[in-house]
């Protein structure tokens, strides 16, 4: 939880007087083709089908809402899945709108505080606009809310159905109605001038577009994705593990799903791929080719995809459930994390290095 305050702080001071800057770089890669293919291809459409799945989250909601039944409660469940496996591609875009509100800290901070939680819902006060309220909204609050107020749906929807029923049912809406008006303002932001000032900022100074997203795409991949859902479980920062801290506690057999996504979603950014459908444009990867880029004897861009493929490798032999991974088998989550930490070397030393761009956040876990 510090971490997370402090990298919000930090945020918040290093962004706070961000200016406009299109100053052309020297290196002769053209970065507004890079920017242009970013945002109609690959951020925009993710943006626009995360929200999409949070409406479907919301009428699910409404729907729970109106009748506290078993089969209304899985109809939730399955759209607040399909609804956080969509978040796992718009997560690394923490720039205009979405860094402005801190996105990021208000949907999936975890592990929820759950008895901050039930503080809240019996009281019946509370600020969800406080970033000490970060860890009782978003996605792990609702994981907590669905799956985790009894051992089975039939103890869940008694406490639904019991003397304080209609405090839970208004947090349950409450957090969904949040995460989707935040969400809205990040699409509208998009869709209303921020995609052209995007483009325009293609120069090379920190407060680029260029500049700026490739540091928040290396920092989400170094401290939600290999820290927060992989590290942070299994013990590499503290010696200790900790199943609890697992990304969809509550429901035992999604954590993989998500991290497999994120995963997923961030080669693909490296490799500028068309969301969900067929293509690619300028990316880091033509990037670093054009500037020909050589470690170890290999063309870098190489050696990032081939990093990428190993950590999936690595990562296909855990369970669906991290808890027990961790329990059972810690060793393979800790080869796991070896094989992120490669691509972060990589990613932040290597490529930063060769395209010239300074790191703008701080690294906190010590290793």
């Amino acid at each position: 939880m510090k971490y997370r305050l402090l990298l919000v702080l930090s945020t918040f001071l290093i962004f706070g007087c961000e200016t406009n800057d299109g100053d052309d770089t020297n290196d002769g890669f053209d970065r507004t083709a890079m920017l242009t293919n970013w945002a109609d291809n690959l951020i925009i459409p993710a943006y626009n089908h995360y929200y999409d799945e949070l409406t479907k989250l919301d009428e699910a909601k409404d729907a729970f809402v109106t009748d506290q039944s078993e089969v209304n409660l899985q109809t939730l469940r399955t759209s607040w899945k399909e609804a956080y496996k969509a978040w796992q591609w718009v997560g690394m875009y923490q720039i205009g709108q979405s860094e402005s509100i801190y996105l990021l800290g208000f949907t999936n901070t975890f592990p929820a505080d759950a008895a901050q939680i039930e503080n809240l819902i019996a009281s019946g006060e509370y600020n969800f606009e406080l970033p000490t309220r970060m860890s009782q909204q978003g996605f792990p609050a609702l994981d907590y809310l669905i799956n985790g107020l009894g051992a089975d749906d039939a103890a869940i929807l008694a406490v639904y159905q019991g003397d304080s029923g209609a405090s839970y049912v208004q947090y349950l809406s409450d957090v969904v109605d949040r995460l989707l008006n935040l969400t809205s303002q990040v699409v509208d932001n998009w869709n209303q001038g921020y995609r052209e000032t995007f483009i325009a900022n293609s120069g090379s100074s920190k407060s680029s577009a260029v500049d700026k997203l490739v540091n928040d795409y290396i920092s989400y991949f170094e401290g939600h994705i290999r820290k927060a859902k992989i590290g942070d479980p299994a013990g590499v920062f503290t010696g200790v593990k900790d199943p609890n801290t697992v990304e969809g506690f509550y429901q035992s057999d999604i954590a993989k799903s998500l991290f497999l996504e994120s995963l997923k979603a961030s080669k693909a950014f490296f490799n500028g791929e068309y969301f969900d459908q067929t293509g690619s444009g300028e990316s880091l990867f033509s990037y670093l080719k054009y500037l020909n880029t050589i470690k170890e004897t290999e063309a870098l861009e190489e050696l990032i995809n081939e990093q990428f493929d190993l950590a999936e490798q690595k990562s296909s032999a855990l369970s669906d459930n991290f808890s027990e991974q961790v329990v059972l088998d810690n060793t393979l989550m800790l080869e796991t994390y070896q094989e992120l930490q490669r691509n972060v070397v990589f990613m932040k030393v290597d490529m930063l290095s060769a395209m010239s761009i300074a790191v703008d956040y701080m690294d906190n876990d010590g290793d």
